[in-house]
């Protein structure tokens, strides 16, 4: 039983190791950093219902496994075809569209979810 939880608390720390290279080096992972930030921010001043929390949450985790998919991918492909290859491309380009999509995919649930509060709340401040 001990080995059991050990390996799983090895499996945490491969995972967050996993984490922190993304962020270290794919620029794109900021940008996402940047974006769920700014959703938490202004989730939290509109003070959005857990329904709406939930969604938030799984687009946002969504877009973090789609890039992280798309960085391990990456990291595959240069290691099996150093050399550029029609399939190495298209690899990494399929790879970059799931980022695409489920970013498309979040973009739009925030809009839907925040989008009409935070425009009431914009014409009561600035619309009086």
């Amino acid at each position: 039983m001990k080995s059991f939880f050990s390996s799983r608390l090895a499996s945490f720390r491969y995972a967050f190791h996993g984490w922190r290279y993304a962020l270290r080096t794919q620029q794109n992972v900021w940008i996402h950093t940047g974006a769920a930030s700014a959703v938490l921010i202004v989730g939290l001043w509109l003070k959005l219902p857990a329904r709406d929390w939930a969604a938030l949450a799984l687009t946002m985790a969504m877009v973090f496994a789609a890039e992280f998919l798309n960085t391990s991918i990456e990291a595959v492909v240069d290691l099996v075809s150093p050399d550029h290859h029609p399939l190495a491309k298209i690899a990494k380009d399929v790879g970059a569209a799931a980022v695409l999509v489920a970013a498309l995919a979040a973009i739009l649930v925030g809009l839907l979810i925040l989008g009409p509060p935070l425009w009431a709340k914009l014409n009561l401040a600035f619309f009086k």
